[in-house]
């Protein structure tokens, strides 16, 4: 029974961990990466698709990311979905076969914006981690009757530490991303 508390716990802390890696990512820095596109949805014959999977993406230059839709009917929809993201500051041009986006510079003052960005996703991060915690602490409780308070105290503080590693994880991710923001 507490096994299975804690296994729940860390599975889905795991998750939790992977969510914030993947919204790091969409988080643009200096150079042109696919992830940033991952998010991206085209509304596509009245139906939001993920841009990935109408799109193949390209990264060609350091800044310039080429789309090449697998339906050339939907160029004008992925141009539109990309020029409506905010935050992307790209300006996607279509030239009948291909939609290109060159991203620009970022300045100093545009960096430290994407870092509070980071920061924030960061700790919407840690929240839902906690949130998991308090939901398998609540779930220990529920078990004190069945195996005893000994067996809970110990699953209790292996969920602290199950919860602190997975903390821990988010922060290194978002040091990682913090420097590559930052980095000119």
């Amino acid at each position: 029974m507490i096994a299975e508390v804690l296994s729940d716990v860390t599975t889905r802390m795991g998750k939790a961990v992977e969510v914030a890696k993947d919204d790091f990512a969409t988080v643009r820095t200096g150079r042109a990466n696919p992830q940033m596109f991952q998010k991206i949805l085209v509304n596509y014959y009245g139906t939001p698709t993920p841009l990935d999977q109408l799109a193949s993406l390209n990264n060609t230059e350091a800044r310039t990311i080429i789309v090449s839709p697998y339906d050339k009917t939907a160029l004008k929809d992925i141009e539109q979905a990309i020029r409506d993201v905010p935050n992307l500051g790209a300006n996607p041009t279509n030239d009948g076969t291909i939609v290109r986006v060159t991203l620009p510079e970022l300045t100093q003052e545009r960096r430290k914006e994407y870092v509070k960005l980071v920061r924030t996703k960061g700790e919407d991060a840690k929240v839902a981690v906690r949130n998991i915690r308090r939901k398998g602490k609540d779930d220990l409780d529920a078990l004190k009757s069945e195996v005893g308070d000994d067996d809970v105290a110990r699953a209790e503080k292996e969920l602290e530490q199950v919860t602190k590693t997975h903390i821990d994880a988010i922060d290194d991710a978002l040091k990682r991303k913090e420097t590559e923001l930052l980095e000119i």
